[in-house]
């Protein structure tokens, strides 16, 4: 009965939310099992949660980063590293949510921050609205990927899974996933004949190169200043960051200090100097020095403007997830999620066949649910049988994720087809059309993650 409430609901139009918190409460009052104070309990619990601290964090951080021009680094530093390649818009999409994703943490943000860029650049350049419509919507699914990431601190909490192990879980399969986009766009390149579109100039190569591997060596060498010569790691840390300002001020250096933060975000978590929560208020510390005192792009009425919509869209979050809680809570009272686990053991008791059923339950799901209330309803259906088929949480959390953001590129509640279409003023149902072709490399890319776990598990087990 809770279930048919809740889709009656749904069907009628109300928001998801809501209409998980009403099913539950008609559900007390019709049967009177409980009393009805116990939504208003179950709902401020299921918030009442330290690692929920880092979603408003994150959000203020990919706000500030968003706003404080840091998009238009990102483009410039994605088009001097590939944009002479052979559809070279294409690659920087894709190469620029890579980066981007590393501070937003959501698609939706990638989507309507650096994709607005994104498909100004590419139909400038001559490409078609839906070759352009179609990239961003495949690479912005890197945002949750790649850490930080919303889904997974929301996983994390429910599912009792070290977040940081799922922030390093995700960086193999985001990279994985950006080669096979790239793939796709080398295809469409060579297939339509299209050229390059700026011209190869090794100066402009060979610093888009150097700020990559100053990204990419510097934690290495922090660590050696650590362990070869004994110094202390906050002053090291310290040290380090004050070169790293002094080199970007030199060398006019166009990205190096924002790629920096899933940097500073890992190497602070797997060393231990802050926890998950603790990092997203260093990512928005971070964010404040690059906005206020290094770009000098954010100012006091900015900074106000960003921080109401950080609480406008927490607020909707947390609902989701308070609603999400008490519909979740009364799923296993009334032993919905028990039968559940019962039918499907009883049906399959092979890890690789459940895995293929949850699967195609999760891509369905994703295409009526909000992420956030998606995986607040089927991690305690789910991750119990999980546990009984010895399935790593980590591996399932990442698998679980990567459903959803594809379930976000379809109607009839993709959020970000619906970001896309306006961004572009297209149909929806030529944005849909436009997406399709990017679903081989999606599904391709979760088909791997999920029968691979060595690709996703490999960096936690070095850390953790």
């Amino acid at each position: 009965m809770l279930k048919i409430l809740f889709l009656l609901l749904m069907s009628g139009g109300i928001p998801v939310a809501i209409a998980m918190a009403g099913a539950s409460l008609i559900y007390l009052f019709w049967t009177q099992s409980s009393p009805p104070f116990v939504v208003i309990h179950r709902m401020v619990s299921g918030i009442d949660s330290f690692p929920l601290l880092a979603v408003p964090f994150f959000i203020l951080a990919g706000n500030l980063m968003n706003n404080a021009g840091i998009t238009n680094r990102i483009y410039n530093y994605a088009l001097a590293l590939v944009g002479w390649m052979k559809g070279g818009l294409g690659h920087v999409n894709v190469v620029g949510s890579v980066v981007f994703a590393g501070m937003s943490g959501t698609a939706i943000a990638d989507a309507a921050g650096l994709g607005t860029i994104e498909i100004k650049a590419m139909k400038d350049h001559g490409y078609s609205t839906e070759f352009a419509v179609g990239v961003t919507a495949a690479s912005a699914t890197l945002g949750p990927i790649i850490p930080p990431s919303l889904p997974f601190v929301i996983y994390g909490m429910m599912a009792n899974v070290s977040v940081g192990s799922l922030f390093l879980a995700g960086i193999l399969p985001g990279v994985f996933m950006a080669f096979l986009m790239m793939v796709t766009v080398a295809y469409f390149a060579h297939k339509n004949n299209w050229g390059s579109d700026v011209k190869f100039n090794w100066p402009r190569v060979l610093k888009a190169l150097s700020e990559t591997a100053v990204v990419v060596f510097w934690p290495f060498c922090v660590w050696g200043l650590v362990t070869v010569f004994e110094t202390p790691p906050q002053m090291t840390v310290f040290v380090a960051l004050a070169f790293l300002f002094v080199a970007d001020k030199l060398f006019k250096f166009q990205a190096v200090l924002p790629i920096m933060t899933p940097v500073l975000l890992i190497g602070g978590m797997t060393t231990g100097v802050f926890t998950p929560t603790e990092g997203a208020i260093a990512a928005c510390v971070w964010a404040l020095i690059l906005g206020f005192l290094w770009y000098r792009t954010l100012n006091l009425k900015m900074f106000v403007k960003i921080c109401l919509d950080t609480v406008e869209t927490t607020a909707t979050v947390m609902f989701i997830v308070a609603a999400a809680s008490i519909f979740g809570w009364m799923l296993t009272a009334t032993g919905v999620t028990a039968a559940i686990s019962d039918w499907v053991l009883g049906v399959t008791q092979e890890p690789w066949k459940f895995l293929l059923l949850a699967n195609l339950l999760m891509l369905f799901v994703g295409c009526f649910l909000e992420p956030t209330a998606a995986i607040t309803i089927l991690v305690p259906i789910l991750v119990p049988i999980c546990q009984k088929l010895g399935i790593d949480l980590v591996h399932f959390g990442l698998i679980m994720v990567l459903n959803l953001m594809i379930g976000l590129l379809h109607p009839p509640m993709g959020m970000v087809l619906f970001v896309l279409a306006r961004v572009a003023k297209l149909s929806v149902e030529r944005t849909t059309a436009a997406i399709l072709p990017w679903l081989f490399p999606l599904l391709g890319s979760l088909a791997v993650i999920t029968y691979a776990p060595s690709l996703v598990l490999w960096l936690p087990k070095q850390f953790y």
